[in-house]
């Protein structure tokens, strides 16, 4: 206790002459900063302010991205990764199986819904991305940068796990096709490679390896890679549009049965009918016709349907998480993005139709691998297929591995993740990719891609309504700083957007959407007690003085009445160290009236070179909260303690809320107390507590200095 209160020693006079060093120290900065026409002083400030809200220390350099690494287009780095995300496993092995179970009419009402929720929560992500510099993190670093880190970071995590998930989902589709087409005794090209759960497991863990490759190298060869796929994907989409019109005879398709069956040996049961384009087919596909799997052998309904078709439309967070690696992020995101997002949409609508017009209903549910059959040239759809799924398990991997590193970088689970923040010489984050490399290996161990399907649209779905909660609390907020270029959005789009997420996760699977929900509940609270403060600013803040600020203009002083009256208190206090007892009394009193605590620190500003309240202000706030009362801190600088008091009766408050009675101690002269030491926070703390307790107690010995033997007139 003696090497704490040492640090009460210093005297006013010294802090004073200190404040003044430091003050003239921090001009001679700014002015040197502002004169060199090169670093201006918006410049100097706003560079301070962006490194500190990446969650830089004041005391290091922050981190400079290498001028080389932000080099990826609006193209290859939004449209391409996009495209491939929603253009994979949906788009070739389950556009069938859809129109099958769900019918024409409801299938398109489905991809209508899907897309409306998608196309709100794009608004969002436009309005968001356009307002200001983005860093690597997609979605994580808008979220979290806008709601504050407890909220951000925890669908960071979800976030970042949906990405996994959806790597495994994309991966087990490849394996999926692979056996289709070359199985030992299915396949439909050659019957080469042997089947099984672990061999399953194996071909996967080939894929991913590849792909763990490609993020090794780094963005720039991801997008190179993408962009071959891409290409090789649009003449596979284009070929199966194309056998629509060349395949112009009914044709008899297998049908491949799954379900187990210990009678069966052959899984090919029977034949159903290509009929090409036909109004009788499209009237037998019209309305739903729900059915079982038969690869999970689960009854399907129009949720579960749902819940796979999904999976084709999330897709659109893919450039938002190369931000990092964009060379104009707050331009790409929005053009790149919508641009995916029309023309997948035009894609599966058209596609819905031919599938309707040309298949039957038993085919369609019984074979997802219907487009290969029909194609004019089989092997085409398959290398589509495989370079699709590919790409979007790829995109999925490196997305995955940037939300990671930026949850590290931002240190909001302490020092647990301080590893993956290593990066190599291109500031490629090695580490992270390999941890979530790992994540998806162990995921592959479910194998089956529509068991997988429902987890990843709830995760996407709870993501995407996070967006769009983010952006309606900046539009409700008015905050100023909120001037998004794009303009195509309010808050009505943002509201129902964020309704129709949460709608949609419960219809899907309720007991899922409440472990989803509940889960970023718990991650809320993790990561407010282990995450550092940070100066990103929290949107709460705005909301709270946007609505006080309402309803203070509503409370008017006119209309006061006795029956309604209550106590608002405003007590003098000059030093209090001598009163905490009497400031906790006070806000016992209140009863939930106005507490002001008011405070006249003698002196001209004149004689100061700056205010020195602004100071003491925070000290007295920090009282305050030690003290666990529910009071505001006025402070004033006055020639005399007359004047001063005088002042507080007329400034402190506001509108309505303006203090009707004022408290001051009882003179006496005896020696004061100094309840200081009487305070649990300044008690004999635990040794996880010392550290805390020193610098706390040495900041109220500098604002508020000891006892003198000498008492002012007012106990206070």
């Amino acid at each position: 206790m003696t090497a704490v209160f040492r640090l009460f020693s210093s005297v006013k006079q010294h802090e004073s002459s200190h404040l003044k060093t430091s003050y003239k120290t921090e001009m001679a900065e700014i002015e040197a900063n502002a004169a060199n026409e090169r670093t201006p002083l918006i410049n100097y400030r706003l560079s301070r302010s962006l490194s500190s809200a990446g969650g830089m220390s004041a005391d290091k350099e922050p981190a400079q991205q290498e001028p080389g690494s932000r080099k990826l287009s609006t193209f290859l780095g939004v449209v391409v990764p996009c495209t491939l995300s929603m253009f994979s496993v949906i788009l070739f092995l389950r556009m069938g199986f859809l129109i099958g179970q769900a019918g024409l009419l409801v299938g398109i009402a489905q991809f209508f819904l899907a897309y409306c929720i998608v196309g709100l929560t794009i608004l969002s992500v436009c309005a968001i991305s356009t307002n200001g510099a983005i860093e690597g993190g997609g979605a994580y670093f808008m979220i979290s940068r806008t709601l504050g880190p407890e909220f951000g970071g925890s669908v960071g995590v979800l976030f970042y796990f949906a990405n996994i998930f959806s790597s495994a989902l994309y991966t087990l589709g490849l394996v999926e096709a692979l056996l289709g087409n070359f199985g030992a005794e299915d396949g439909s090209l050659a019957h080469a490679l042997p089947a099984g759960r672990w061999w399953s497991f194996l071909y996967g863990t080939l894929f991913l390896l590849f792909n763990l490759l490609v993020c090794l190298v780094g963005a720039q060869m991801f997008a190179r890679t993408s962009l071959v796929i891409f290409c090789v994907v649009q003449v596979a989409i284009f070929s199966v549009f194309i056998s629509f019109g060349v395949e112009n005879k009914p044709m008899n398709i297998s049908l491949i049965n799954s379900i187990p069956d210990p009678n069966l040996v052959n899984q090919t049961i029977n034949h159903s009918l290509y009929t090409a384009f036909s109004v009788e087919t499209a009237k037998e596909n019209l309305w739903p016709d729900f059915g079982t799997d038969y690869s999970t052998t689960t009854i399907m309904n129009f949720a579960t349907v749902f819940a796979i078709m999904f999976n084709g439309c999330t897709g659109i967070m893919a450039g938002a998480n190369m931000s990092g690696d964009l060379a104009n992020p707050s331009r790409s995101i929005p053009i790149g993005t919508i641009a995916a997002v029309m023309a997948t949409f035009v894609v599966y609508l058209l596609l819905c139709i031919f599938v309707a017009f040309t298949c039957e209903r038993e085919l369609l549910q019984n074979n997802y691998m219907v487009l290969q059959y029909i194609n004019m040239w089989a092997p085409l759809p398959v290398i589509g297929l495989y370079s699709a799924t590919l790409s979007a398990a790829l995109s999925c991997l490196i997305g995955a591995s940037r939300i990671l590193e930026a949850l590290s970088r931002d240190k909001l689970f302490g020092g647990v993740l301080r590893m993956l923040t290593i990066t190599n010489r291109s500031g490629n984050p090695y580490v992270a990719v390999f941890v979530s490399w790992f994540m998806v290996q162990l995921i592959l161990l479910i194998q089956q891609v529509n068991a997988l399907a429902p987890i990843v649209s709830l995760l996407f779905i709870l993501c995407y309504a996070a967006v769009n909660i983010a952006c309606l609390a900046l539009e409700w907020a008015s905050a100023p700083n909120f001037r998004p270029m794009f303009k195509y959005f309010t808050w009505h789009t943002c509201l129902l957007g964020a309704v129709s997420c949460l709608v949609m996760m419960f219809l899907i699977d309720p007991m899922y959407a409440a472990i989803a929900i509940a889960f970023v509940a718990v991650l809320v609270l993790v990561i407010h007690y282990l995450s550092p403060d940070s100066s990103w600013g929290s949107i709460t803040q705005a909301l709270i003085f946007h609505q006080v600020r309402k309803y203070l203009l509503l409370l008017d002083i006119r209309k006061d009445h006795i029956k309604y009256w209550r106590p608002q208190m405003l007590l003098l206090v000059n030093n209090p160290r001598s009163c905490c007892q009497i400031i906790s009394f006070t806000n016992d009193l209140k009863k939930g009236g106005l507490f002001v605590v008011g405070h006249v620190e003698v002196g001209s500003l004149c004689e100061q070179p700056y205010d020195p309240m602004q100071r003491q202000t925070t000290f007295w706030m920090n009282l305050v909260d030690n003290l666990k009362v529910k009071a505001f801190v006025e402070l004033t600088l006055c020639p005399t303690v007359q004047l001063g008091v005088e002042n507080l009766m007329r400034i402190s408050g506001l509108g309505g809320m303006k203090p009707n009675t004022v408290m001051m101690g009882f003179y006496d002269n005896c020696a004061h107390e100094d309840t200081f030491l009487s305070m649990d926070v300044f008690k004999e703390p635990k040794e996880r507590r010392v550290q805390f307790a020193d610098e706390e107690y040495g900041k109220m010995g500098e604002a508020f200095p000891p006892l003198r033997k000498v008492c002012p007139i007012l106990n206070e």
